[in-house]
């Protein structure tokens, strides 16, 4: 079998497909993408072009170690995304080739079901109460928000209770029946991070994600002294090599690794086994489409320090397209009382409306996340 086309397709509201076909009519998807830079990495897709077509797509860890290591230059966001999404379309292909889903390729399930979380509050989070009791209504069982808006680096302590207030305002709707985490998103610099952390830990969170920015990983040490809620990062770091440090310090309770961002299911696989030799647990990052869902979806079956997914139906970022627009069969993403249960079907799993993808590329988009400002007028992380 050889790969003898690939195709690309930038729809909304913020994604990338990929279609590889082969000489033998199996096609294969993926979603390689960096939000905010689809066309650089489509452009990094093409130029890897030259080490896939024509080559058998069944030696998938032959051409993973191929594009990384034949350009002198290697990782970063946007080579490791365009190296995720040829990634993830192989084990499609090889899984359709051998009529099994891919997790089955990779040792075979070791969960009956998987545990999924959704979005709440938006960009500048608000109103959670009546979000959160809304998804405990449709069966969920765990959320996540964001928890500030803009922050410098030395802040109000109004900011701080209004963060406060949003969490007791979660525990006072559902009490514990429902978990949440809380997204730092970056956004918070060290100082005002570890007052964050200290605080939050009255209301329990699941977790609290990305208190600081992954280039500032040593500031988790003083974290991490002032809280007891497990401490989640990765979405950020793009290989192995990225996690090796962070895990190595201990620092951290769950990484959370992006399919569609680190490589891949190849290279996320390995950064779970890496993980779970330092007894961490592992969330998927993955506000993404259909294709990252169903990859992330068969790395969780068969890897037992996985614990919750993250999934993107209904997110705030998705204006003009959702979770489920681009598929023909919305049946692999339904959720039995906030889980997902194994998928049947061979490869990823899923089927890919590509006549919908053809017309919705045309329009295409160019989604940038927005540039927030401080009061000083200072940039400020988003």
């Amino acid at each position: 079998m050889k790969i003898t086309k690939f195709t690309c397709y930038p729809v909304l509201p913020r994604w990338l497909f990929l279609k590889l076909e082969t000489d033998e009519g199996i096609v294969g998807w993926g979603e390689p993408v960096v939000e905010g830079r689809a066309h650089t990495v489509q452009a990094a897709v093409e130029e890897l072009s030259y080490y896939f077509l024509g080559k058998n797509p069944m030696a998938i860890e032959d051409l993973w170690q191929t594009f990384y290591r034949a350009g002198f230059y290697r990782g970063g966001p946007e080579m490791m995304s365009a190296i995720a999404g040829i990634d993830q379309a192989l084990w499609d292909i090889k899984g359709k080739a051998l009529n099994a889903p891919v997790y089955e390729l990779l040792g075979g399930s070791c969960r009956d079901r998987l545990k999924v979380y959704c979005w709440i509050g938006g960009d500048r989070p608000d109103d959670v109460a009546a979000a959160v009791a809304q998804k405990h209504a449709e069966g969920y069982s765990a959320v996540k928000m964001n928890a500030t808006e803009e922050l410098h680096y030395i802040d109000s302590y109004k900011k701080v209770e209004a963060v406060l207030a949003r969490a007791a305002a979660i525990r006072e709707a559902v009490g514990y029946d429902m978990e949440f985490g809380v997204d730092f998103h970056g956004r918070v610099h060290k100082s005002m991070a570890k007052v964050l952390a200290k605080e939050l830990e009255a209301y329990r969170p699941m977790f609290i994600e990305e208190p600081v920015l992954s280039e500032n990983i040593e500031a988790l040490r003083d974290i991490a002294c002032h809280t007891t809620v497990p401490i989640a990062t990765g979405e950020r770091m793009f290989s192995r090599w990225d996690f090796k440090r962070l895990l190595t310090e201990g620092y951290v309770d769950i990484i959370q690794p992006d399919l569609s961002h680190a490589g891949g299911i190849s290279e996320c696989r390995k950064i779970a086994t890496m993980a779970e030799a330092f007894d961490v647990a592992v969330a998927p990052h993955c506000p993404l489409g259909p294709v990252a869902l169903a990859a992330c979806v068969q790395l969780d079956m068969c890897t037992p320090n996985v614990f919750i997914q993250e999934q993107s139906l209904g997110i705030h970022y998705n204006q003009g397209g959702d979770l489920l627009d681009y598929l023909k069969d919305a049946a692999p993403f339904t959720y039995h009382e906030g889980y997902i249960l194994p998928p049947t079907a061979p490869g990823l799993g899923v089927q890919v409306d590509e006549d919908k993808l053809r017309r919705m590329a045309e329009k295409g988009h160019n989604w940038k996340n927005p540039v927030w400002r401080n009061d000083d007028g200072t940039i400020a992380e988003w």
